[in-house]
């Protein structure tokens, strides 16, 4: 693998030099860092399953959003730093522990380090679908470098104005780059496809999370997707926002979404066309849905063998 010395991975473009421990806009040098690798068992029911869908969450993140609820994972110290080998022996055990999927979390930072790694998965007896599942603010040209690897995306489409996307996420040209990332997505995989249990094996799902005070964006975001996409993808209008501690005193984002606000966006999906669209409950929101971020000492002394 070709060090990272002039890093355009993102849309970002830091041109950081990740080699020797320098970071990122992501917040991450070259090397792999991963907070947690176990079943999840809260993600799309034809994700999760009965067996939970196999989650690798790793450090870092190009956006920076500030009602973030794995905040946690942007700190330097956070995670365990894993090699690409102890990262293939890591997944293959998460295959045989019966998961019905791999399941990458917030990984474009890494993609470069990845690609490796599911080519040798792949041909050392991963048969599982490969879940990418993030923020959609990516490259076309770094998503490329997937093709024929990712066997589910599972992009988040989070703002449908720049204004949002620069004052919560600081990334101004977010729904336009993430428009054009879905687009590629699309064109490698193409609809959902379900297998005879039930369980999704191909395609793209795009999640959108509801904010509160912001039922007219979630409506133009559904509207613009609708209108890029139609029901080529796959749609989960999300209703588990869970206000964070760094946003406590803001005069939005500090509470729950409400019922009403929720199922204003859902009426009018069902108005524009949305057909098949997946709803939340109430509860939803909690934190308690919130991930342990720490690897097993089962996990660790895997490590320390490979």
């Amino acid at each position: 693998m070709q060090p990272i010395t002039d890093c355009t991975l993102c849309p970002r473009n830091c041109h950081a030099n990740r080699q020797n421990s320098a970071k990122g806009y992501c917040g991450q040098p070259q090397s792999i860092r991963i907070a947690r690798i176990a079943p999840h068992y809260w993600e799309e029911p034809f994700l999760s399953g009965k067996k939970g869908s196999g989650t690798v969450f790793f450090c870092g993140c190009n956006l920076r959003c500030c009602y973030c609820q794995n905040s946690v994972l942007l700190s330097p110290e956070a995670g365990t730093e894993v090699s690409p080998a102890q990262l293939e022996a890591l997944i293959l055990d998460l295959q045989e522990k019966g998961v019905h999927n791999i399941n990458l979390v917030t990984a474009p930072h890494y993609t470069h380090q990845l690609v490796p790694v599911l080519q040798n998965l792949r041909r050392n007896g991963l048969k599982i679908p490969i879940i990418w599942n993030s923020s959609a603010y990516e490259s076309t040209e770094t998503l490329q470098m997937l093709e024929g690897l990712v066997d589910i995306y599972l992009p988040d489409y989070k703002y449908s104005s720049p204004a949002a996307a620069k004052e919560y996420s600081n990334a101004m040209d977010y729904p336009q780059v993430a428009l054009d990332a879905i687009r590629e997505m699309l064109r490698q995989v193409g609809s959902p496809q379900m297998d005879e249990t039930g369980m999704m094996y191909k395609g793209v799902q795009v999640r959108h999370l509801v904010l509160p005070g912001h039922s007219k964006e979630s409506r133009q975001a559904l509207y613009q997707l609708y209108q890029a996409f139609g029901e080529q993808i796959g749609l989960s209008i999300m209703n588990q926002y869970t206000p964070m501690p760094q946003v406590a005193d803001h005069p939005l984002l500090s509470r729950r979404v409400t019922q009403k606000e929720y199922e204003s966006v859902i009426r009018y999906a069902l108005q524009i066309g949305w057909q098949n669209a997946l709803i939340q409950e109430e509860d939803a929101a909690t934190e308690s849905f919130i991930p342990h971020f720490a690897l097993t000492e089962e996990q660790m002394e895997k490590i320390r063998q490979n």
